[in-house]
This record gives structure tokens, C-alpha cells and sequence, in this order.
């Protein structure tokens, strides 16, 4: 089974970092954030990738061209240009990098790459939230599912504390740090496709956004499953979240470090 990840954005939120390395290259503990994804879904057995890369693709190629070397230890020869390998650190992977376009939408991202995933199921992720998801769990649950989609959906904390407040004389009748968001699930972003899901999506047409019309098509068909996750996942939109996940990882407390 191949795990597709979408890496092609801009990543504008975080344009402290994304103005010279595309966001899945930003760095969590001294590994890029797309490493810490790819390294989720090896540990459950996916070790075959498949990167729809856009903004600055030539970083995401180059990192992975070169991993071997970077990851290994090694003695260079400078009189003769040799490179012997001493130990190898390296990941058992393979990895497609696809030009997928700079200014392509998600829809036409994947479309693009159908191609290199074939006639079979397959993950799907973005390239820009860490999680502690069982992939193991949410493929099985999508097979008993029978439908065409599985998407994992999460409940959000809460910004804010939450008050409830006698209106009559102000005072605080309850206090809540931070309770469940809304009450509404959300889409965590982690996908369990069959290839049907390509019929949704229209050839030669980049300005697709896979989030909205595929998607509400799917559901409207009733071809889509929620996996209820209620674990850790965080996306890093920001760079303070950013911060936080490198805290957490520098720490020792990384639960999305599932490897």
C-alpha cells in the first residue's frame, strides 16, 4: 500500500520558515515534519511514498535524493573522489516525488499522481500535521466500513475557557479551561482511499479542491466512514506551533513518536 502526501503548498502562515524551504521541510527536533509523518506510517508497515510536491519542490527532491549519504556515516577519498560507506542510518523506503504544479489545488494534486498509485488502495495525508493515529486500526475499520473513503475525524480543545454566567446578577455560575471545541468533529486529515475515488475528481482540471466538492459528493453518496480519533494530532499552521511541537519533542513528550 502506498501513503500519499500532499507537499505542494505555500504554506503563507508560516512564512517565517516557508519563504525559503517548502512548510513540510520545516524542521521538528532536527528532522523535517514530512519525515516524522512518513516515519507514522512506516512504523505500520507503509514504507512506499508517493509526494505531490509544488512550492520549492527542489528541496523535498533533494533531501531525498541525497538521504542515503546524510544518514549514514562515510569516509570520503578526496585523492580519488571515492565514497565508502561505513554504517548505514538509512530509511527502507521508497519515495516518488511528482511536480504536481505550483499553483495546483489539492483535487488536482491527487489526480495528477493517480498514475503512480495504480488500481488500489491507498493513505492519504498532508504533508503539515503530526498524530498519534493507528494507521493499523483505521485501515481495518475502513475495510469493514465497505465504503470508498475513510477520513479521520478528531474533536478539537478549546481556545478559551468557557463560562456560564447568571445574566441576572453576572456571576459565574461554571468555569471550563478550555473544553471540547464546538462539539463538532473535525477532518484530521488522515485518509484511507480506494481508487473510486478518483472518479470524483475531473481530469485536467488543477483548480479542484479535493476538500470540497469530491468530498461533499462523497459523503452525499454515503461512500464516506469517520474514524473517530480521540488521541494527539496537531497540524502546524503556525510558528508557534512550530515552538510547541519542538518543546514537546525536545522534552521527551512527542506523542505522535509512535516509532
Amino acid at each position: 500500500m502506498k501513503a500519499v502526501i500532499f507537499a505542494g503548498g505555500f504554506g503563507t502562515r508560516l512564512s517565517e520558515a516557508t519563504n525559503l524551504i517548502p512548510k513540510p521541510m520545516v524542521e521538528i527536533g532536527g528532522k523535517p515534519i514530512l519525515w516524522h509523518i512518513m516515519k507514522t506510517y512506516s512504523h505500520y508497515g507503509i514504507n512506499e511514498f508517493v509526494i505531490c510536491c509544488g512550492y520549492k519542490q527542489y528541496v523535498i527532491k533533494e533531501y531525498f535524493a541525497n538521504y542515503f549519504r546524510h544518514n549514514s556515516d562515510l569516509t570520503v577519498d578526496l585523492s580519488n573522489n571515492s565514497v565508502e560507506i561505513l554504517d548505514n542510518h538509512s530509511e527502507n523506503w521508497k519515495v516518488t516525488m511528482v511536480d504536481t504544479g505550483l499553483n495546483t489545488q489539492t483535487g488536482g494534486r491527487l489526480k495528477r499522481v493517480q498514475k503512480y498509485i495504480g488500481d488500489e488502495r491507498f493513505v492519504l495525508t498532508y504533508g503539515d500535521g503530526v498524530a498519534d493515529i493507528n494507521i493499523a486500526e483505521s485501515i481495518k475499520e475502513h475495510e469493514l466500513s465497505g465504503c470508498d473513503i475513510s477520513l479521520t475525524a478528531y474533536k478539537p480543545g478549546g481556545k478559551f475557557g468557557a463560562l456560564q454566567i447568571d445574566l441576572n446578577n453576572n456571576k459565574v455560575l461554571s468555569f471550563q479551561e478550555k473544553p471540547d471545541g464546538d462539539r463538532n468533529w473535525v477532518n484530521a486529515g488522515y485518509f484511507v482511499c480506494e481508487p473510486k475515488v478518483f472518479e470524483y475528481i475531473p481530469a485536467c482540471d488543477d483548480t479542484i479542491v479535493f476538500e470540497r466538492k469530491p468530498l461533499e459528493d462523497l459523503a452525499k453518496d454515503g461512500k464516506m466512514h469517520a474514524y473517530r480519533h480521540t488521541g494527539f494530532w496537531k497540524p502546524m499552521d503556525t510558528l508557534r506551533d512550530n515552538v510547541e511541537l519542538n518543546e514537546m519533542w525536545d522534552k521527551g513528550i512527542a506523542p505522535w513518536k509512535v516509532w
